[in-house]
């Protein structure tokens, strides 16, 4: 098949070569993007006066009709042309002939995939903000029905302080709002067109680059064309955010799968999310919650290799930039089937409360009530810290726990201890009396669920 650009050329490549330097097995997921930028480039052509309005109306026709047959299903993409862009190309002029060439007068292959890139992006950074708003939601009705379901508190995985669990989901709630601001703020850097840069250095024709941005819905336009059809930094930022997303998805995930096992049993997940194994018959694996830990790597993945690409590259357009997209799309598919996944998961889960609470009444996660108890009685912190610090190891050795201790042996320890000491070591008032702005007492938390509700 004839190359559209083979006019230098006196030898055809072999196939084999054409298939290792193709990239329409991926880039045909801009084929509507790229619809849309040639539709915006052509009026531009027409309203310029480049070509003329009737050989511009044709070519809309034609693009309108491809439009269609790309959303029935109906286009076919071959190899031998390259790329979703020539591919589109030749499917217009078997559509309306000769006159579809002048699609691609004042403009090149390089500002034209730019473009394709940030249409997808502008549009693909929202469906995920829609997504993680949606698991946001989640989380905080499932806070909302454990505000009081009391659960272990954890650093270095070490039992640490009673809190609530609401608290527990609400800390992912904070993670993914930060995550929306980032993606919020990248949107002002994706949303520039660099449609009109041609291929590095601008055009000879009288192109408004101003009016074809604002067709497509962009607010501005690259100043520079050089930086135009060279940037990726908008899809590193689109990577960037993503990884670290499917950071705070991983460490979710890693959680409820410890929480799943039969040592905590803490929450079951639905039989929806989870699978069997084809040898033992009683289990219940949550592979859903696996495999997002696992495909965290997978995004990381791309966001390295992208950056590994650009590191190298003078300006302005390299064929390396070709390895952009595949790892753009796959993140997008990525993430926003996990946090689909995990919205359904988190919905659907059984929390086992009283195994949460039991879990706080047979260890020492109630130590620092003890100090805190007895630095209110006026004792130097550091004091009570210590004496507190010998009676767990006391307990320890005797196999008991702080509310195991008579009365008499703590007043033995100091005078200054009464008979509500028992209460104030209860797991249910060390997460109750936690009160201070942003603390796991219920107050606080009813509190955050009102700002998050007035917030959405």
């Amino acid at each position: 098949m004839k190359k559209l650009w083979g006019g230098r050329f006196e030898m055809e490549s072999e196939a084999w070569v054409d298939e290792f330097g193709a990239s329409i097995s991926f880039d045909q997921n801009l084929a509507e993007e790229d619809l849309l930028g040639s539709i915006a480039h052509v009026k531009m052509l027409g309203k310029t006066g480049i070509i003329s309005e009737a050989d511009m109306n044709d070519i809309l026709g034609g693009l309108g009709q491809l439009m269609m047959e790309l959303k029935d299903g109906k286009l076919e993409f071959k190899t031998e042309l390259e790329d979703i862009h020539l591919n589109l190309e030749k499917l217009l002029h078997d559509r309306i002939g000769p006159v579809a060439g002048k699609l691609h007068t004042a403009r090149s292959r390089n500002d034209q995939v730019a473009t394709d890139m940030h249409l997808y992006l502008k549009k693909t950074v929202n469906e995920v903000l829609l997504g993680i708003n949606q698991f946001r939601h989640v989380l905080a009705e499932k806070a909302e029905e454990h505000v009081e379901t009391i659960m272990p508190g954890y650093t270095h995985l070490q039992h640490a302080q009673p809190i609530s669990f609401a608290h527990h989901l609400l800390a992912y709630y904070e993670m993914l709002s930060r995550d929306v601001e980032r993606f919020s703020e990248s949107l002002s850097r994706i949303d520039s067109s660099p449609l009109g840069s041609a291929a590095l250095s601008g055009t000879t024709f009288p192109v408004d680059r101003f009016y074809s941005a604002e067709l497509l819905g962009f607010s501005k336009v690259y100043e520079n064309s050089l930086d135009a059809v060279s940037d990726r930094d908008f899809i590193l930022e689109f990577l960037s955010n993503a990884s670290i997303l499917m950071m705070h998805l991983s460490r979710l995930a890693e959680e409820m799968i410890l929480w799943t096992s039969h040592e905590f049993h803490f929450i079951e997940l639905s039989d929806a999310f989870s699978t069997g194994s084809s040898i033992m018959p009683q289990k219940k694996n949550p592979d859903m919650a696996e495999l997002i830990r696992g495909k965290t790597g997978r995004v990381y993945g791309h966001l390295f290799s992208l950056l590994t690409i650009l590191k190298g590259l003078p300006l302005a357009y390299n064929k390396d930039l070709q390895e952009d997209k595949e790892g753009m799309f796959d993140t997008a598919e990525t993430i926003l089937k996990s946090l689909s996944i995990f919205s359904g998961m988190i919905e659907t889960m059984t929390v086992h409360k009283s195994v949460m609470e039991e879990a706080t009444q047979k260890d020492f996660s109630n130590a620092t009530e003890l100090a805190d108890y007895l630095a209110g009685k006026g004792i130097p912190f550091r004091e009570a810290h210590e004496i507190v610090g010998k009676l767990v190891l006391d307990c320890t050795k005797k196999g008991c726990y702080l509310q195991d201790i008579p009365l008499a042996e703590y007043q033995a320890v100091s005078q200054l201890i009464e008979a509500d000491i028992y209460d104030a070591l209860s797991s249910k008032q060390a997460v109750l009396k936690r009160n201070s702005y942003g603390g796991t007492g219920f107050e606080q938390i009813k509190q955050a669920l009102g700002r998050i509700k007035a917030s959405f």
